[in-house]
């Protein structure tokens, strides 16, 4: 099983600091329930993300309101046109099984605000607000206990359109009130939608939320009251993982950590550079380049790069999340479809080197990865061209073959430590040439 973060991994990425965000934040202990469901989590390795709301309407992405300097009465209006006939929650989590993912995370309600559920918290979502009258996160819950799927709720903690919410540095010009600031009536309403949600819906895995970043610049650091809200979703449903999406160390009360657009210790795109902690990690992606829907963005990765990715990421112990944004009139785009048909192929095949794997015993190397699973070492090749590769295992090797062909592997140990293997001919379209290792790590 993967143990979130190993002793080699920990060495591999970087020194492991607490998993809070200063010495004076409380210690927390998970139940032993949500250990256990923690475990299970990490064991998933992957899950898809879902961006969708009204603002596939307009297909410019999930920030359009803020990006256009949209007014937000004038943006509400897309929710009278919003009418996804397409949509079919049991070919969605059908689809998304078959891709080998374990676990949904889905938007129920955005930074615009907008609720994909049937909320009695505000008129301003899916079945009061549009024609289509059809509680989506019902319908998608119910298809996700039904095929055995488990299903998390990504909540924005923002919001550009209610003037109750005390706007930080993004949705400025929306044409909100800022006179009818009220924290207290905000945060209120969030807990009492939250409530809902994890009343409402049957099991829920995760709660995912989003935005803290948004009061980051603040002169004054904003109370976001966490602990409080926290303490509120695990009285609800005890064994729900929390996540929040802040870009800085984990706080008490949470129970995952969330990278966004890099693997843990990595900071590509500007907003990973949090140590990584002890807790089970989760680096978010997107297929193409935006998370919601936008016509224009059809650069989606490869078939490749997406498994390489995804492998990438288990051998650093961190389950990926790969966004899909569905188009406005429900169906998933067919480019999607065909790459979570491949991805689902190659772990059908190759499951084994991937789900409940620990992160592997040395950091990503230039030829590729590793994983591994009690005292199997499986080594990723991803260079086509590679005819020996070093090992910097720590492990003592007794053996290696091919995965595919159980061939047995020349192999030399090294002075310095690891092992040096001969690779023959990596047969050509290969995305992950797969050596096993017998290599029992010292107890």
């Amino acid at each position: 099983m993967r143990r979130f973060l190993t002793a080699a991994a920990a060495a591999a990425i970087m020194a492991i600091p607490a998993a809070s965000a200063n010495e004076n934040t409380p210690t927390y202990i998970p139940t032993p329930e949500r250990q256990q469901a923690q475990q299970e989590f990490a064991d998933n390795g992957f899950g898809v993300f879902i961006h969708w709301g009204i603002y596939s309407m307009f297909a410019q992405g999930e920030w359009y309101l803020n990006y256009d300097n949209i007014t937000a009465d004038e943006y509400a209006k897309a929710a009278k046109g919003f009418y996804p006939a397409d949509f079919n929650a049991a070919e969605w989590v059908k689809a998304i099984k078959d891709a080998g993912a374990k676990y949904i995370t889905f938007t129920t309600r955005h930074h615009d605000g907008f609720s994909m559920w049937d909320t009695d918290q505000s008129d301003y979502n899916i079945v009061d607000a549009t024609p289509f009258k059809r509680d989506i996160l019902r319908e998608l819950a119910d298809e996700c206990h039904k095929q055995g799927i488990k299903l998390h709720l990504y909540y924005s903690h923002i919001d550009w359109t209610r003037p109750d919410y005390p706007s930080g540095r993004t949705g400025l010009n929306t044409g909100r009130d800022t006179t009818l600031r009220d924290w207290p009536h905000y945060y209120d309403f969030m807990n009492r939608q939250l409530t809902e949600l994890l009343t409402n819906y049957g099991e829920i895995g995760a709660i995912w939320f989003d935005g803290h970043w948004d009061h980051d610049q603040d002169s004054v650091p904003f109370d976001w009251q966490l602990p409080e809200q926290y303490a509120l979703i695990h009285s609800l449903q005890p064994k729900v993982l929390i996540g929040n999406n802040h870009h800085i160390e984990p706080f008490a009360g949470e129970d995952i950590q969330i990278f966004e657009r890099d693997l843990p210790g990595q900071n590509t795109a500007g907003l990973s550079g949090q140590a990584v902690s002890r807790l089970p990690l989760e680096t978010c992606q997107t297929m193409n380049g935006m998370w919601g829907y936008k016509i224009k963005d059809q650069d989606y990765k490869s078939v490749d790069e997406l498994i390489r990715y995804l492998v990438n990421a288990a051998g650093m112990g961190a389950n990926l999340l790969l966004n899909v944004g569905p188009q406005p009139n429900g169906e998933i785009p067919a480019a999607a479809l065909e790459r979570f048909k491949a991805i689902g192929q190659w772990l059908g095949k190759y499951g084994e080197t991937f789900y409940a794997t620990e992160a592997g015993d040395f950091k990503e190397q230039p030829w590729g990865t590793s994983t591994r699973k009690g005292d199997k070492l499986y080594v990723h090749v991803f260079d086509p061209k590679a005819t020996e590769i070093t090992v910097p295992t720590a492990a003592k090797v007794k053996k290696a073959v091919a995965f595919d062909t159980r061939e047995p592997l020349k192999y030399t140990k090294l002075k310095e430590g690891g092992i040096s293997i001969k690779l023959p001919a990596i047969p050509e379209g290969t995305i992950d040439y797969i050596i096993e290792l017998e290599a029992p790590v010292k107890k």
